[in-house]
C-alpha cells in the first residue's frame, strides 16, 4: 500500500508538472514565436531560394487540346 501511494504521488507530481509546462507555453505563445522566430526563416530561406520555371514561358496556343468524341 505504501509503494502505490509513492507512485500515485510521484504520478501526480509528474502530470502536475507537464501541466503547469503546457500552461506556461499556452500563456506566452511559445509555439507561435517559435514558429515565428525560428521555422519560418529557415522556410523562407530554402523556398524563397529554389529553382521555379516560368509558367509564362510557354507558348499558349488554342487549339490544344485537340479531343475527339466518338460517334454514334
Amino acid at each position: 500500500m505504501e509503494n502505490f501511494k509513492k507512485l500515485f504521488l510521484r504520478l501526480l507530481a509528474v502530470t502536475g508538472l507537464i501541466y503547469v509546462l503546457l500552461f506556461v507555453v499556452f500563456w506566452f505563445d511559445l509555439d507561435g514565436k517559435l514558429l515565428f522566430y525560428k521555422v519560418e526563416p529557415m522556410l523562407k530561406k530554402h523556398y524563397d531560394d529554389m529553382e521555379r520555371k516560368d509558367p509564362l514561358d510557354k507558348l499558349y496556343s488554342t487549339d490544344t487540346p485537340n479531343y475527339e468524341y466518338p460517334k454514334k
